[in-house]
């Protein structure tokens, strides 16, 4: 991956108020076509890097500053507007869970609708989109309201408003902690297709490292807003170099890499 420029750059310090900062100076690169695995406990700013990164840390009363290359733009530079028109169309998101994120008194064809006006004049079919994460495009499945889907259907969802305009990069908040083991495991080949198929670049943020174990090409390990070490998902989790990384490898209850 790392032989091409990268899709972006960042060194990020955020922090919500006057107190200490929640991320400080944290630096990470993610190349086109690539799957990097951002894992930390809970409180080690996770979420925090993934609203820095979309530029909506300040609707969540938090400050950042420093650096964030996109395709060599520096996105701090830029309007709200400008950013806007970058959201969703260049950088998507995929929140943890459908309930929260979805409006629970739209049907699915209107959160389809609304997000593709927000881009496009024009109205899409979105057919080839709900088949792409395995979801039916029958009237009567788009005429459902969130409540009246499975979990993980909306799940898929959330991925199928994420990719319509066919973003370069999609960021996911840990989008499989709410769904059950087999579901989880279907949510991550959905990643995996749209990173083979589309050449997506992921960010995939997770407190769960056997998933980023079997998704990711790299990972960054995040420890109180710093990252504290970054490498190969096999050199991560065969040889770990730094004393916090050890203790979340040794936290797995069966480490892929050592079987």
């Amino acid at each position: 991956m790392t032989e091409k420029e990268p899709l972006l750059e960042a060194d990020l310090t955020a922090r919500y108020g006057s107190g200490a900062p929640v991320l400080q100076s944290v630096r990470f690169a993610i190349y086109p076509g690539e799957v990097l695995g951002l894992v930390g406990q809970s409180g080690s700013g996770k979420s925090t890097l993934a609203l820095s990164v979309l530029r909506l840390l300040a609707f969540r009363g938090g400050r950042q500053s420093g650096q964030l290359l996109f395709r060599g733009t520096d996105l701090m530079t830029l309007r709200e507007r400008e950013m806007r028109e970058l959201r969703g169309r260049e950088i998507a998101f995929v929140p943890q869970s459908p309930a929260a994120a979805l409006n629970p008194l739209l049907r699915l064809r209107s959160h389809l609708t609304e997000a593709w006006r927000a881009h496009s004049r024009e109205l899409a079919a979105f057919e080839a989109v709900l088949e792409s994460v395995s979801l039916p495009h029958s009237h009567e499945f788009l005429a459902r309201y969130p409540a009246e889907v499975s979990v993980g259907q909306g799940q898929r969802f959330l991925i199928a408003m994420a990719i319509l305009h066919g973003p370069a990069l999609l960021i996911a908040d840990e989008p499989t902690s709410a769904l059950d083991v087999i579901t989880q495991a279907e949510i991550l080949d959905l990643f995996r297709k749209l990173n083979r198929e589309l050449g997506m670049a992921i960010l995939y943020i997770s407190h769960d490292l056997l998933s980023v174990a079997s998704l990711c090409h790299r990972v960054a390990i995040l420890e109180k807003g710093r990252v504290v070490e970054m490498g190969v998902t096999e050199q991560i989790f065969r040889a770990p170099q730094h004393e916090y990384t050890r203790k979340l490898v040794a936290a797995i209850p069966r480490n892929p890499w050592t079987l």
